[in-house]
């Protein structure tokens, strides 16, 4: 806590202005029990509140931001009773506002007894002594080497700032104790980033200006000052220290105005201030007015932003003008807790109230008492040795009225802010300056890996290295300056294009390290199916020397690349395999299909003339069957290596169909019958295979069945002889690998041209000529068994 405005809850002459929010919050929103326990009554009882007129603020729910400030001291660990105590204490500081006192022979005595009693209660201190604190203090005096106590009474006045003073220090000290708990709270073991939020719109100006307002308007004058110096100053002098072609931009620099106020040689008003403050050995009479003639005798430093007269001086500020009573400026100053008001606090019976009091009042304490003034220059300066640690950010207020209402637009004042905060100038740096600038191995190890020259790394003089890479992406030459240490980027879209594509370098390579994870996947996935197809014809049907190893790829007609069969099949299908097969009709003619398999159906699509339109004449692929996978009732296939395999519909017509893919295929679709219907799909491996064929209209000679009658030879090698006769067709092949030869583990090699090779087991040892190579093509699957795309 940087800032104790500590006057503001006496508000004089201070119209639409509240005090602290916590008194209107407690009055509002305490209950009944509570109201009763502190002597809460109405807002305008209270001589601290009441001075303004003004109770509410619009737009705030006083009720309810009391909870939410008792469920914030729940959550930071007060307990109910710690609780208790600080609301005691808050409104023992409103009652204790109420004590008024009256003259009586020179002296100050309270006006009524009765407003002694609830501020003493809730304290835990007698009520005579709290009245004997207030209207006198003791005074240690030293004469011939003796001390001698004397109780001194104080007049009206006197006393009334003896009660404020007490009224702050108990609000100061609370308030202190209220941010260490929080800090407690919060506090981490290690060093963390933290991000702090500071509001510095505070400047104010009255038309009766004090000792409060010259404080608040020093503080925001260091924070005006920092700001010219991490903004405007610090950024121009960069650029000349690294040598970039730069225009100085001119400024206010307000320190000048700093000094005048806190500087110790020559000495400041603060300064000044405090000297007079150590001179007055009690005695205020006369204080303010020492003050005003020294200040217009010293040589102060920025003389020319100080104009003193009768009762006051102005000091030109960075915000403007600013005109300063000198009433009560030296015993506000001053601030000095009377040690009799620390002693009756340390006699409080509450033990909350005696730890906020651990002052040192014995008579032997050497030490001088600090100003109001130097807290604040003390604050002020740690807050500006904290801030130049971190990384500001500014989001700069404009108050565009003093109505406090929506839609009011004071012209003049918005102008005046925009002049005295530095807006203008601060712009023209920025858009003058650079946006962005890196020490040179900083910004080359971000940007190395745009250029395969520059990455992993750079073989020569850094500047070099960096001077390529801006050349590479082709940026403009007036949008980057190279300074002595560090590279500058003029614009956030200069900026915005080497993250861009540093983002997509970044992309290709988990692209190119997703490919490789999802071929290594799609490895192990069809080694499994490989593994599986081999259980399926294990010793039940001799194999292709060709095939046995083949690599499975799944789609082997592009299916993602195709919208026509996309369309056909539905967006939501997903399809597992894609290949073109030969189905044979009832006279055994052959018609090529596209066979695509899916979790639900398999798919034979054909292609079909347009016979009317503006399309005529064009070929379309169209649905020639669609067969749910559990209507299948079982697979038949010869025992011999050839390519035919027959599926067998319930209560529908049976389909011959031929393809050199048919193992890769089967295994899908056995896998994909199980998830559907719990049960194996049934495989017959027979020498003869009886096809019903679909019952025609016409059909009067009854033929609805067909036969395929399988042969082997010796001397017909892999392409089969097809040989139709009526209702039934021979089908003759040579001999195949032995049923019982199963595939090696081994994954075939991509060749250049991309396509790999197929080779059977090296038992065989057959060579393979480049006309045995089959292509490869489609995309690969994930673990699903679904495809995903990429290239093999």
């Amino acid at each position: 806590w940087y800032l104790n405005q500590s006057g503001t809850y006496t508000v004089e002459g201070m119209d639409e202005e509240r005090s602290f929010h916590i008194f209107y919050q407690l009055i509002t929103g305490a209950d009944e029990d509570m109201k009763e326990g502190l002597g809460i009554a109405n807002v305008d009882y209270y001589w601290y509140l009441n001075q303004s007129g003004t109770y509410t603020v619009e737009g705030m729910d006083d009720k309810k931001e009391f909870w939410d400030t008792i469920h914030a001291m729940e959550v930071m660990g007060i307990t109910g009773d710690l609780q208790a105590t600080v609301f005691g204490i808050v409104a023992g500081i409103m009652h204790l506002g109420n004590i008024s006192f009256v003259e009586q022979g020179n002296y100050a005595v309270p006006e009524d007894d009765g407003f002694l009693q609830f501020p003493a209660y809730l304290l835990g201190v007698d009520s005579g002594a709290l009245m004997d604190k207030l209207t006198g203090r003791i005074m240690d005096s030293k004469w011939g080497g003796k001390s001698e106590s004397i109780r001194v009474q104080l007049n009206v006045e006197q006393a009334c700032y003896t009660r404020d003073a007490l009224a702050k220090a108990l609000y100061a000290r609370m308030f202190d104790w209220l941010v260490k708990t929080i800090n407690a709270a919060m506090k981490k073991d290690g060093l963390d980033l933290n991000i702090g939020v500071l509001d510095i719109y505070g400047f104010e100006i009255f038309s009766k200006n004090g000792f409060e307002q010259f404080c608040i308007n020093f503080v925001n004058e260091k924070l005006q000052q920092i700001f010219i110096e991490l903004t405007l100053k610090a950024e121009q002098e960069e650029y000349v220290s690294e040598g970039i072609k730069w225009t100085p931009i001119d400024y206010f620099n307000n320190k000048i105005v700093c000094d005048l106020i806190e500087s110790k040689r020559p000495p400041g008003i603060m300064v000044i201030l405090d000297d007079i403050c150590f001179q007055m050995h009690g005695q205020s009479e006369g204080a303010d007015v020492k003050l005003l003639e020294k200040l217009g005798g010293e040589p102060l430093p920025g003389k020319e932003y100080y104009i003193g007269f009768s009762g006051g001086f102005t000091v030109h500020h960075y915000a403007g003008k600013v005109t300063y009573d000198c009433s009560s400026f030296c015993e506000k100053n001053r601030d000095v807790l009377f040690k009799d008001c620390i002693e009756l606090m340390q006699g409080s019976s509450n033990n909350f109230i005696r730890s906020l009091f651990p002052d040192d009042i014995s008579p032997d304490k050497k030490t001088r008492p600090t100003t109001a003034g130097s807290k604040i220059k003390s604050q002020a300066n740690d807050l500006v040795s904290r801030l130049t640690k971190c990384t500001p950010h500014y989001i700069r207020c404009i108050k565009p009225n003093e109505t406090k209402r929506a839609h009011d637009w004071e012209e003049d004042r918005v102008r005046h802010q925009v002049e005295y905060l530095g807006l203008k100038e601060n712009i023209r740096v920025r858009r003058a300056g650079f946006a962005y600038r890196r020490e040179f191995e900083k910004f080359l190890r971000r940007y190395a890996l745009l250029t395969p020259e520059t990455y992993p790394h750079w073989n020569g003089p850094i500047k070099e290295g960096i001077k390529h890479l801006m050349m590479s992406v082709s940026m403009e030459p007036d949008q980057w300056q190279l300074g002595r240490s560090k590279v500058f980027v003029k614009s956030p879209e200069s900026l915005f294009l080497l993250e861009e594509l540093r983002e997509r370098k970044y992309d290709s390579y988990a692209r190119r390290i997703q490919k490789a994870w999802r071929r290594y996947r799609s490895d192990q996935y069809y080694q499994t199916l490989k593994e599986k197809a081999s259980d399926i014809m294990l010793n039940k049907k001799e194999r292709k020397r060709l095939s046995i190893n083949r690599n499975f790829v799944g789609d082997y007609l592009g299916f993602s690349e195709n919208p026509a069969l996309r369309a056909i099949v539905g967006k939501r299908e997903r399809i597992d395999f894609a290949q073109k097969v030969t189905k044979y009709d009832r006279r055994f003619k052959t018609a090529k299909r596209d066979m695509l398999l899916s979790a639900q159906f398999v798919f034979l699509i054909g292609r079909e003339k347009i016979k009317k339109g503006p399309s005529k004449g064009q070929f379309i692929e169209v649905v020639k069957r669609k067969i749910p996978i559990d209507s299948i009732t079982y697979i038949s296939l010869s025992p011999y290596q050839d390519d035919f395999f027959v599926m067998h519909i319930r209560d529908d017509f049976d389909s011959i169909l031929e393809t050199v893919l048919k193992t890769e295929f089967l295994t899908l679709l056995s896998e994909k019958y199980k998830s559907v219907t719990n049960t194996p799909l049934k495989f017959a491996f027979e020498r003869t295979i009886t096809v019903t064929l679909k019952k025609e209209e016409f059909d009067w000679r009854g033929g609805n069945t067909r036969t395929l009658q399988f042969n082997t030879a010796g001397n017909v090698g892999e392409s089969p002889i097809l040989k139709p006769s009526g209702k039934s067709m021979s089908v003759t092949i040579g001999s195949g690998l032995p049923s019982s030869t199963r595939p090696s583990h081994q994954r075939l090699p991509v060749s250049k041209g991309g396509q790999r090779q197929i080779r059977a087991q090296a038992t065989y040892g057959q060579k393979l000529t480049s006309k045995q190579l089959v292509p490869e093509r489609g995309r690969t699957p994930n673990k699903t068994g679904s495809f995903t795309r990429g290239g093999r």
